[in-house]
């Protein structure tokens, strides 16, 4: 797994290639893990190269980190991300062949922009979950990332749409659906 720059990452295929990559933001969520589970989907049918994308910042944002920067903190944030894409990874596949080519990478920077810049080459495919549902303040303080691709990627975005299970917790941490669980339909 690698950090940093995705300009030359050791991909086998060259930059001038007519086969793309199908790039997967990965960050643990269930919306992500049913992404990753389409990206893998997508890339069987079209026998193209995943390359699954855990983008990450150090502790207090980035400004924060050029203020008073630490190679210590930084090393550990790269650290936990590795550890945290190993671990989706794990969750979305059971440590098992996930029956593609998939290479993975830990990425410092913000998720779309960090995401855009992987997923550069002509022939990507930028594949990612739909996220959960927010309320309007939540969307202004932490604009979506998956819009932000939609809007500002030279590739095609493919949104994969919230897991029915994901949708279920969300609803019973909202309070509703309590009643059914609790009593049954």
């Amino acid at each position: 797994m690698d950090e940093g720059d995705t300009g030359d990452t050791g991909d086998p295929y060259g930059a001038d290639t007519a086969e793309g990559r199908i790039v997967v933001g990965v960050s643990g969520s269930l919306g992500s893990l049913a992404a990753l589970h389409r990206a893998v989907a997508e890339a069987r049918r079209t026998d193209a190269e995943v390359l699954a994308v855990l983008c990450w910042t150090p502790p207090g944002e980035e400004f924060g980190y050029r203020r008073t920067p630490c190679p210590l903190v930084s090393t550990a944030g790269r650290d936990a991300a590795v550890a945290r894409l190993r671990q989706a990874l794990d969750d979305a596949f059971a440590g098992r062949y996930a029956g593609a080519r998939l290479r993975c990478q830990a990425v410092r920077g913000e998720a779309g922009h960090a995401l855009i810049r992987c997923a550069d080459r002509p022939g990507d495919l930028l594949v990612l979950g739909a996220g959960r549902d927010r309320g309007r303040l939540s969307r202004l303080l932490r604009p979506s990332v998956t819009a932000y691709c939609v809007r500002r990627a030279t590739c095609p975005v493919l949104t994969v749409p919230r897991p029915a299970l994901q949708r279920d917790l969300e609803a019973l941490e909202r309070g509703y659906g309590l009643r059914e669980l609790v009593t049954g339909p």
